[in-house]
């Protein structure tokens, strides 16, 4: 009898359908409308930013777990990166599989150098890393968007006040 391991490793081209399927499975349909969806639409992840979860058993089975995804985007003039989707598997919530992307995502963006990363999301999840409601207004979504759900956690200590406009795809 094996015992099952969970790898995070950085998310590959070959892992990308995977995660598409385990993204639409978790959200649906109704993704298609969300306006942080529509700004990550036809823009490339930043792979080194993302990252997937895989459960092995040691016997070359392996099953995806979860990912996390980060897009470069600009905020007003100034680029940043919006982190989402992050998604686990229904079989496989509260076991901190989110907590070990969102934390190795994160360290990653933070080592890189990198000053801002927005989201729209859960505040009491995200609140855990860093997050923080941004001031009313100060970012603007091509969209509806619920401000409340609007986060952001500095990487550099006073990035805040450099991002302000209207998010948009970042397109090279």
């Amino acid at each position: 009898m094996s015992s099952i391991t969970l790898k995070i490793a950085p998310e590959t081209a070959e892992q990308n359908a995977a995660v598409e399927w385990l993204g639409a499975r978790a959200f649906g349909p109704g993704r298609f409308a969300r306006a942080a969806f529509r700004l990550r639409e036809g823009v490339e992840h930043e792979r080194a930013y993302s990252y997937t979860a895989v459960l092995d058993d040691g016997n070359g089975g392996h099953v995806l777990a979860g990912s996390v995804r980060l897009t470069r985007i600009m905020i007003g003039t100034a680029g940043a990166l919006m982190l989402g989707p992050l998604v686990v598997s229904p079989h496989f919530r509260n076991l901190g599989i989110g907590r070990e992307l969102m934390n190795r995502s994160l360290r990653t963006v933070r080592q890189a150098g990198e000053r801002f990363v927005f989201l729209v999301g859960d505040v009491p999840y995200y609140r855990k890393f860093g997050f923080q409601v941004l001031p009313r207004g100060q970012i603007t979504l091509p969209g509806p968007a619920d401000p409340a759900r609007m986060l952001y956690c500095e990487m550099e200590e006073g990035a805040l006040s450099d991002f302000s406009g209207t998010a948009r795809r970042f397109l090279q």
